[in-house]
Protein backbone atom coordinates (compact mmCIF):
# COMPACT_ATOMS: atom_id res chain seq x y z
CA UNK A 1 0.00 0.00 0.00
CA UNK A 2 1.00 3.52 -1.01
CA UNK A 3 1.61 5.82 1.86
CA UNK A 4 0.53 9.22 0.74
CA UNK A 5 2.15 12.04 3.35
CA UNK A 6 0.00 15.36 3.16
CA UNK A 7 1.11 18.96 4.49
CA UNK A 8 -2.18 20.92 5.99
CA UNK A 9 -1.66 24.43 6.98
CA UNK A 10 -4.06 27.69 7.85
CA UNK A 11 -3.44 30.96 8.88
CA UNK A 12 -6.68 32.53 9.40
CA UNK A 13 -9.73 31.92 10.80
CA UNK A 14 -10.05 29.43 13.84
CA UNK A 15 -6.82 27.79 12.64
CA UNK A 16 -7.07 24.27 14.79
CA UNK A 17 -11.13 23.47 14.40
CA UNK A 18 -10.20 24.25 10.21
CA UNK A 19 -7.68 21.73 10.34
CA UNK A 20 -9.57 19.04 11.99
CA UNK A 21 -12.35 20.22 9.59
CA UNK A 22 -9.33 19.41 6.54
CA UNK A 23 -8.26 16.41 8.24
CA UNK A 24 -12.04 14.85 8.21
CA UNK A 25 -12.53 15.93 4.26
CA UNK A 26 -9.47 14.26 3.24
CA UNK A 27 -10.76 11.09 5.31
CA UNK A 28 -13.87 11.51 3.58
CA UNK A 29 -12.92 12.14 0.27
CA UNK A 30 -10.27 9.53 0.19
CA UNK A 31 -12.50 6.14 3.03
CA UNK A 32 -9.49 6.29 4.71
CA UNK A 33 -8.78 7.10 8.40
CA UNK A 34 -5.36 9.56 8.33
CA UNK A 35 -2.57 9.61 10.54
CA UNK A 36 -1.96 12.94 11.90
CA UNK A 37 1.01 14.35 13.47
CA UNK A 38 1.36 17.13 16.18
CA UNK A 39 1.00 20.97 14.88
CA UNK A 40 3.54 23.00 13.97
CA UNK A 41 3.72 26.99 14.39
CA UNK A 42 5.08 28.78 11.62
CA UNK A 43 5.83 32.08 10.31
CA UNK A 44 4.33 32.62 6.53
CA UNK A 45 6.52 31.33 4.07
CA UNK A 46 6.59 33.13 0.29
CA UNK A 47 4.89 35.74 1.50
CA UNK A 48 4.29 38.84 3.97
CA UNK A 49 1.17 38.61 6.57
CA UNK A 50 1.03 39.17 10.15
CA UNK A 51 -0.91 35.41 10.35
CA UNK A 52 1.17 32.85 11.74
CA UNK A 53 0.48 29.27 10.24
CA UNK A 54 -0.70 25.78 12.19
CA UNK A 55 0.31 23.18 10.09
CA UNK A 56 0.02 19.51 10.10
CA UNK A 57 1.64 16.13 8.26
CA UNK A 58 -0.89 14.04 7.76
CA UNK A 59 -0.56 10.18 6.59
CA UNK A 60 -3.11 7.99 4.68
CA UNK A 61 -2.62 4.73 3.40
CA UNK A 62 -3.97 4.58 -0.58
CA UNK A 63 -3.62 1.60 -2.15
CA UNK A 64 -3.33 1.98 -6.18
CA UNK A 65 -5.00 5.30 -6.34
CA UNK A 66 -2.90 6.95 -9.30
CA UNK A 67 -1.00 10.34 -8.65
CA UNK A 68 -3.06 12.77 -10.27
CA UNK A 69 -6.52 11.19 -9.15
CA UNK A 70 -5.31 11.41 -5.36
CA UNK A 71 -4.58 15.12 -6.42
CA UNK A 72 -8.01 15.74 -7.82
CA UNK A 73 -9.23 14.71 -4.49
CA UNK A 74 -7.29 16.28 -1.84
CA UNK A 75 -8.01 19.49 -3.97
CA UNK A 76 -11.44 18.46 -3.80
CA UNK A 77 -11.45 18.04 -0.09
CA UNK A 78 -9.73 21.44 0.17
CA UNK A 79 -12.43 22.94 -1.77
CA UNK A 80 -15.36 21.78 0.45
CA UNK A 81 -13.55 23.43 3.23
CA UNK A 82 -12.07 26.44 1.91
CA UNK A 83 -13.22 27.38 -1.65
CA UNK A 84 -11.00 30.96 -1.65
CA UNK A 85 -8.03 31.63 -3.56
CA UNK A 86 -4.96 30.97 -2.33
CA UNK A 87 -3.40 33.87 -4.84
CA UNK A 88 -3.35 37.52 -4.84
CA UNK A 89 -4.49 38.67 -8.48
CA UNK A 90 -0.74 39.67 -9.53
CA UNK A 91 0.02 35.51 -8.59
CA UNK A 92 1.51 35.75 -5.00
CA UNK A 93 0.27 33.70 -2.34
CA UNK A 94 -2.53 34.99 0.46
CA UNK A 95 -3.44 34.04 3.64
CA UNK A 96 -5.65 31.01 3.46
CA UNK A 97 -7.96 29.49 5.82
CA UNK A 98 -7.05 26.21 4.26
CA UNK A 99 -4.31 24.93 2.31
CA UNK A 100 -3.99 21.04 1.48
CA UNK A 101 -0.50 19.92 -0.30
CA UNK A 102 0.57 16.53 -1.50
CA UNK A 103 4.00 16.20 -0.31
CA UNK A 104 5.16 12.46 -1.47
CA UNK A 105 3.59 9.44 -2.49
CA UNK A 106 5.43 6.95 -1.21
CA UNK A 107 8.85 6.06 -3.61
CA UNK A 108 6.99 8.03 -6.59
CA UNK A 109 8.21 10.67 -8.80
CA UNK A 110 6.12 12.44 -10.65
CA UNK A 111 6.85 15.70 -13.04
CA UNK A 112 4.30 16.88 -14.87
CA UNK A 113 2.79 20.28 -15.40
CA UNK A 114 0.17 19.33 -12.70
CA UNK A 115 1.92 17.84 -10.39
CA UNK A 116 5.27 17.31 -9.03
CA UNK A 117 6.28 14.79 -6.42
CA UNK A 118 7.73 14.67 -4.27
CA UNK A 119 6.77 18.40 -3.50
CA UNK A 120 9.58 20.46 -4.99
CA UNK A 121 9.71 23.02 -1.89
CA UNK A 122 9.67 20.37 0.61
CA UNK A 123 12.92 20.52 1.73
CA UNK A 124 13.03 24.22 1.96
CA UNK A 125 9.92 24.02 4.36
CA UNK A 126 10.37 23.28 8.09
CA UNK A 127 6.64 23.30 8.61
CA UNK A 128 6.98 20.59 6.44
CA UNK A 129 9.57 18.66 7.32
CA UNK A 130 9.27 18.43 11.32
CA UNK A 131 5.46 16.73 10.94
CA UNK A 132 7.13 14.26 7.95
CA UNK A 133 9.74 13.37 10.40
CA UNK A 134 7.65 12.52 13.17
CA UNK A 135 5.07 10.41 10.90
CA UNK A 136 7.58 9.50 8.43
CA UNK A 137 11.44 9.54 9.90
CA UNK A 138 12.60 6.30 7.63
CA UNK A 139 11.17 7.94 4.78
CA UNK A 140 13.66 8.95 2.02
CA UNK A 141 13.63 11.31 -0.84
CA UNK A 142 14.05 9.09 -3.87
CA UNK A 143 15.85 11.92 -5.93
CA UNK A 144 18.34 13.02 -3.02
CA UNK A 145 18.46 9.97 -0.87
CA UNK A 146 17.60 12.23 2.86
CA UNK A 147 14.99 11.79 5.18
CA UNK A 148 13.27 14.55 6.51
CA UNK A 149 15.51 14.74 9.31
CA UNK A 150 18.26 15.29 7.22
CA UNK A 151 16.69 17.90 5.06
CA UNK A 152 15.05 19.69 8.10
CA UNK A 153 19.16 19.93 9.39
CA UNK A 154 20.04 21.57 5.99
CA UNK A 155 17.30 24.40 6.20
CA UNK A 156 18.16 28.04 6.97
Amino acid sequence: MAIAHINIGSNIGDRLALLGEAVAAVERELGVEAEVSAVVESEPWGFDSPNMFLNIGVNVEVGDLAPLELLYRLQAAQRSVDDSSHRKADGSYADRRVDIDLIALGEAVVDTAELTLPHPRMAQRDFVLRPMMELLPEWRHPISGLTAGEMLGRVV
